[in-house]
């Protein structure tokens, strides 16, 4: 039985995948993270059948409470010291909450190695999400110029989306988009072409009525070819995900990126730790 800590256990995605939790039959919830909701027990909190508790902090969670694995589903601003927390610990993490850069991953990489701990972090943990960026991964061997449209909802404060950046840093293990004209040679704000990730540009717009959409758009002489990952507004898509990456992130030390690690037998290029 995987004993698991959730971590933004009030949050937007906790309810569907708690009630999945509920119901495997080799998982069981430990306790709960959230500020708002400490001292209260999982079954207020959440409705959760499961017999612990919600703490204030992730370093209060694991004293009191034995667990195998971390699910980090909060903030940019909390999942740092939440992920290192539980790594310190020797506890395994699965992460679904943007913020962290790739210097962050190099960092933590070397740490969950050090520890023997096991760390998945995805941008998204849609099964269709994870088809695209291996689609995309193929595209990019194959064309050599694409951009990347980010959208979300208009209160969500980081950007890019941890979704967006994840694809780009992975495209550009294929290789660097060819660019016509160089920002140094643009006429007005550069910011008009978006940040660049990893050598790739992102387009980050935030607007009510998205969740997180991550599109690419790949150009050629004549032709365009665009994916598009459009959620709609559960958190349903990211519910099986996120249990397949409980289930396997013990199974190899360090950090893992990216969904389809699992999910294929030769996983798109990973962005690195």
């Amino acid at each position: 039985m995987v004993s698991v800590c959730f971590a933004g256990i009030t949050g937007w995605t906790a309810p569907a995948i708690v009630a999945a939790i509920d119901d495997a039959d080799d998982l069981t919830l430990a306790s709960g993270v959230s500020r708002s909701a400490a001292g209260q027990s999982l079954a207020t909190a959440t409705g959760s059948t499961s017999y612990g508790s919600v703490y204030a902090t992730v370093a209060e969670a694991l004293e009191s409470a034995a667990v195998d694995v971390l699910v980090d589903y909060t903030s940019a601003a909390a999942v740092k010291s939440n992920v290192w927390t539980a790594v310190g610990a020797g506890v395994h993490v699965v992460i679904g909450s943007s913020g962290l850069t790739s210097d962050d991953y190099e960092e933590l990489d070397r740490l969950a190695r050090d520890r023997g701990v096991g760390v998945i972090a995805a941008g998204n943990f849609s099964v269709m999400a994870a088809v695209l960026r291996r689609a995309a991964s193929m595209a990019a061997e194959h064309v050599d110029r694409w951009e990347i449209i980010d959208y979300a909802s208009d209160d969500k404060p980081d950007v890019p989306s941890g979704t967006s950046r994840e694809l780009a840093e992975t495209l550009a293990q294929v290789r660097e988009p060819a660019v016509t004209v160089a920002l140094s040679e643009l006429h007005g704000p550069v910011e008009a072409r978006g940040a660049e990730v990893a050598g790739v540009r992102i387009h980050s717009v935030r607007l009510p009525s998205f969740v997180v959409t991550t599109e690419v758009v790949f150009g050629g002489p004549g032709e365009r070819l665009v994916m598009r990952h459009d959620p709609g507004m559960t958190p349903a898509p990211y519910v099986s995900g996120t249990l397949l990456a409980i289930r396997k992130v013990a199974d190899v030390a360090g950090v893992r990126r990216g969904l389809d690690s699992l999910l294929f037998a030769e996983p798109a290029p990973d962005p690195g730790p």
